[in-house]
């Protein structure tokens, strides 16, 4: 159900609202988003893919989907775009990328992602950007990587003054996978490019392609990505450390979400 859907079920149902939303302003905000009031003229203007590229939006994320299953998860995290290329060209399993659909990963890419309410700092400055492998290492049993030097020793450390239930669960994301987990996340919100860039950022502008990694607590699953995890132990330890930092705090002015279990390697 899209947002424009559930606000006019919210004026009838108001236990749905409850549940999934927060009234502030008498305009329901999803409980995941940032609230400020520039964010609120947002919401009440989301941008959706438009009708003529949900097709095209679909192809395009199977395909890469197919490319993951192909390579394997591990791999998958560092991939370039030359070689998502390569494999599709040459294998009757994935199937060469169309052009309308090279230029939909091309506009994901590159475009500018303020009118989504996101103004964080670009990383990567080319959809081909590579990911050299020496310069990463790869950690065992969790099938991520993460960079040599501060990155990697800052994860060490952390397991030791932490503990052995605080687990890597992403490291080193090339611009293929984070175009991949971004397309997941606005296929999953019906479309909405503005809410999916509340929670994730936009291909270009991860610092997972260059240094930050998230963690979370052994067996806790899925709630390692939500603001469940800010009331752990783990996470109370990681908070009294002064060799890392929280990438997104509260009310940042990148205009992402609280994230918690985000390391900002400093």
């Amino acid at each position: 159900m899209d947002r424009r859907t559930f606000l006019s079920l919210a004026a009838v149902s108001p236990l749905l609202a409850k549940e999934q939303f927060v009234l502030k302003d008498n305009i329901f905000i999803p409980k995941d988003a940032l609230y400020t009031p520039k964010k609120i003229e947002t919401i009440q203007n989301d941008i959706f893919i438009k009708d003529d590229e949900r097709a095209i939006f679909a192809s395009a994320r199977a395909r890469i989907r197919r490319v993951k299953r192909f390579v394997g998860y591990g791999n998958f995290n560092i991939i370039a775009f030359d070689s998502v290329l390569y494999y599709a060209r040459n294998y009757s399993s994935i199937g060469k990328f169309p052009k309308k659909e090279l230029e939909l990963l091309d506009k994901l890419f590159y475009e500018d992602p303020t009118k989504y309410g996101f103004y964080g700092k670009k990383i990567s400055s080319s959809i081909t950007t590579r990911i050299s492998k020496k310069h990463i290492k790869k950690v065992p049993r969790t099938g991520h990587y993460l960079f040599k030097g501060k990155a990697l020793e800052d994860y060490k450390r952390l397991k030791q003054d932490i503990g052995k239930n605080l687990i890597l669960t992403s490291g080193v994301r090339s611009v293929v996978k984070q175009m991949s987990l971004y397309m997941d996340k606005i296929y999953s919100l019906n479309g909405n490019i503005t809410k999916a860039s509340y929670s994730l950022a936009p291909p270009a502008y991860t610092y997972h392609s260059i240094k930050d990694f998230d963690v979370g607590k052994k067996g806790f699953g899925y709630d390692n990505f939500t603001e469940r995890f800010a009331r752990t132990s783990e996470f109370r330890e990681l908070k009294k450390l002064s060799y890392i930092s929280m990438r997104y705090k509260k009310n940042n002015k990148d205009g992402v979400r609280y994230e918690p279990w985000h390391v900002k390697v400093i």
